[in-house]
């Protein structure tokens, strides 16, 4: 005799069936996500190799990272290029491709700030959902059939959540360094501490950090660019002022409902983690002074806080270029990478600092040998320069950003060659 759990007739078997079925999908839900490898690393080995490596910077790194030929004698900085993030990101996308041959592949933006990257993934099949090369797809188009890549930037939680709901795959490459920036500000609100985030408020990865900031309740951030703007927040902690006008300035760069009256005492500094090193420590210390200033030194503790969050490559870089912009040897420096490549940009502004530098995204950027085509320091458009190449021998540091494959720097090398036959 069948038991009295059971006698439940047709249409208790369907709402049965329908909660079963319900409860599965909410359970493949919370399994979407990937944030390890898809276990094909070896078998997109050679695809990695053949659109990224170069043969030549690896002979050159066995050299000294020199390069002597014709009238050119090439340098390179110690670090350069490829960051670990960055490989892991790339790499994941390769495996998300060999992966899902028959899914549609998405990422929600830009996977690195780099167009020889993000244009050859487009060439591969995949659809960016935003930016530049955005096809005219959303979040909103996305099914569960389908596969979304989250860049090396990361996402906000509620986009996340939003894709996480769709049930489709998820493979999150966020860099490890940008999880850390998000936990430091959590923490922030959660003392109560306002974060104020030293970098673009416009660039993905703020975008990310600061929506963390305001996931929990009463959590609130400011976003600062330079040292002027900071002066701006540190002159309103010290003195006060015009709220309305304050509020005015930082209107795409505070948290809903920022009141600096109420917001600005307690303050705790992260940074983008692709930022200027130098800048950022900078900004923390005016920061400190202004708090202590107004609240008096010995109660520092109660209004301030402040964590390095610049990653370690971004810092190697930094140091790197440094080191190589300071040799009295280098007629000129040549950066490589994306226009809105935040750390190619400040490896361009250290440059400069003692050299001729130009920032090229790539080696067509190099017009001849009397004309090149690059991005000034604080500029969004680029310019033709006359007279860039001095006559004669000429020594040429080479650096790259956290997002360049070694193959542009080859290019761009190949590119000098060839215009000197």
């Amino acid at each position: 005799m069948p038991s009295a759990g059971i006698k439940c007739g047709m249409r208790g078997w369907k709402v049965l069936l329908r909660t079963i079925e319900k409860r599965r999908v909410m359970t493949n839900k919370k399994n979407q996500v990937i944030r390890t490898s898809l276990g094909l690393k070896d078998e997109v080995l050679d695809d990695l190799e053949k659109d990224y490596k170069s043969p030549l910077v690896e002979k050159m790194k066995q050299e000294g990272n020199r390069l002597s030929i014709g009238n050119f004698n090439f340098h390179i900085a110690q670090e350069f290029g490829f960051c670990y993030g960055v490989e892991k990101t790339v790499d994941f996308a390769y495996q998300t491709i060999k992966k899902f041959p028959d899914k549609k592949i998405y990422t929600t933006s830009e996977m690195i700030h780099n167009p020889r990257v993000n244009l050859r993934l487009r060439d591969l099949g995949v659809e960016f959902l935003d930016g530049q090369y955005s096809q005219g797809k959303s979040l909103n188009d996305i099914t569960e059939e389908d596969v979304v890549l989250i860049p090396a930037f990361g996402l906000t939680p509620n986009d996340l959540e939003r894709l996480k709901e769709k049930g489709c795959i998820l493979v999150d490459t966020t860099c490890g360094s940008v999880v850390h920036v998000w936990k430091r500000v959590e923490r922030y609100a959660k003392e109560g501490f306002t974060s104020l985030i030293h970098g673009k408020y416009n660039h993905e990865e703020t975008i990310a950090t600061s929506s963390h900031v305001t996931e929990g309740p009463g959590g609130h951030f400011i976003v600062v660019r330079d040292m002027p703007q900071t002066q701006t927040v540190c002159d309103y902690i010290e003195n006060g002022g015009d709220k309305d006008k304050f509020l005015e300035e930082f209107k795409l760069a505070v948290s809903e409902g920022f009141d600096p009256d109420k917001h600005l005492p307690q303050m705790g500094v992260a940074n983008q983690t692709t930022m200027l090193s130098s800048e950022s420590l900078e900004i923390a210390e005016k920061i400190k002074q202004s708090l202590s200033k107004r609240y008096g030194s010995e109660n520092i503790n109660e209004h301030f806080r402040s964590f390095d969050t610049i990653c370690s490559a971004t810092q190697e870089r930094q140091d790197a270029i440094l080191e190589l912009a300071q040799s009295k040897t280098i007629d000129l420096i040549l950066v490589i990478g994306g226009y809105n490549s935040s750390n190619t940009t400040h490896l361009a502004e250290l440059s400069l600092e003692y050299h001729p530098a130009f920032h090229i995204q790539e080696a067509s950027e190099i017009l001849s040998l009397k004309e090149i085509r690059h991005q000034p320091i604080g500029k969004e458009d680029q310019v033709v320069e006359s007279g860039w190449l001095p006559q004669g021998k000429v020594s040429i540091g080479l650096t790259a950003g956290a997002s360049t494959p070694n193959r542009v720097i080859e290019d761009v090398i190949q590119r000098l060659i060839e215009l000197s036959k």
